[in-house]
């Protein structure tokens, strides 16, 4: 597993990349219905990479802001998705929503394993 700062440092650079390649073909992405969508899960996943950034950023300086993060990142990633297509905005959020709560129930599982793992010994 990666550590905080390595991990902050490529998702930093995964959000660049993700973000430079979508207004690359923005055009293209707002060019269909499908591609709309697309538009849609590529902002989620500047949302999943900015919220990692943003939460290893937290865990580096030790400081904690609870749903501060995950609101700053879903913005960032709805104003990315507002210069695609209207509709972008819609289906960030809406995918966003599915990945966070994805992200929650991991997390949640790897914490009950490192706990348990930590009570046997």
């Amino acid at each position: 597993m990666a550590g905080s700062g390595s991990s902050m440092l490529y998702s930093f650079l995964l959000f660049t990349v993700i973000l430079s390649l979508q207004e690359m073909y923005r055009g293209k992405l707002a060019s269909s219905e499908l591609f709309t969508i697309l538009g849609g899960f590529i902002s989620s996943l500047l949302f999943l990479v900015l919220l990692t950034f943003l939460g290893n950023f937290q865990e580096t300086c030790a400081m904690r802001t609870g749903w501060g993060a995950v609101i700053v990142a879903e913005a960032v990633a709805l104003i990315a998705a507002s210069t695609v297509h209207r509709v972008c905005i819609t289906t960030c959020f809406l995918f966003s929503a599915g990945l966070l709560y994805e992200l929650n129930k991991l997390s949640g599982g790897a914490l009950s394993k490192s706990e348990s793992r930590a009570k046997r010994h």
